[in-house]
């Protein structure tokens, strides 16, 4: 599950790159991939439409997808909670005081990275945070090969 706050840049850039990633280096292992908010204030919008084109410039499909926000119960629904940032690691904490699994991660500790992926509703760079999900889906991708039993 990779979460950010709105659930309409980044959280969805990072699930249809992850599943492009998984379809095209995984053979079907039922892997569930899915993305979700921190907040209320996107829910039932789409994906924000810069977003959009910059997943359209590399060929990767968003349809169909609206803005959901994570719940308590989704923590037994996945095996990863995949945050963008330091406040979406702050946030995800108020819905799942405890990790005993240790479930939860920032996005670019798979790059090797311990930065932050910058929103784009800010930034106006959605070439750069594309760029920052990729890197992070890509080890992120390693780390299912190296894991999955």
């Amino acid at each position: 599950m990779f979460v950010c706050h709105g659930n309409i840049c980044r959280s969805p850039m990072a699930e249809f790159i992850m599943k492009k990633l998984v379809r095209e280096n995984i053979p079907d292992e039922g892997i569930s991939i899915a993305s979700s908010a921190t907040s209320t204030e996107e829910i039932g919008n789409p994906v924000y439409p810069p977003a959009r084109a910059e997943l359209n410039r590399h060929g990767i499909s968003c349809g169909g997808k609206y803005a959901v926000q994570l719940k308590k119960d989704d923590y037994g629904r996945y095996d990863l909670f995949v945050v963008m940032d330091g406040n979406n690691l702050r946030n995800i904490r108020r819905i799942f005081p405890d990790d005993p699994q240790g479930k939860i991660h920032k996005l670019l500790e798979f790059a090797g990275r311990p930065d932050d992926v910058d929103d784009p509703w800010y930034t106006r760079d959605f070439e750069k945070a594309y760029d920052d999900i990729l890197k992070g889906c890509t080890g992120l991708l390693e780390y299912l090969k190296e894991n999955i039993q």
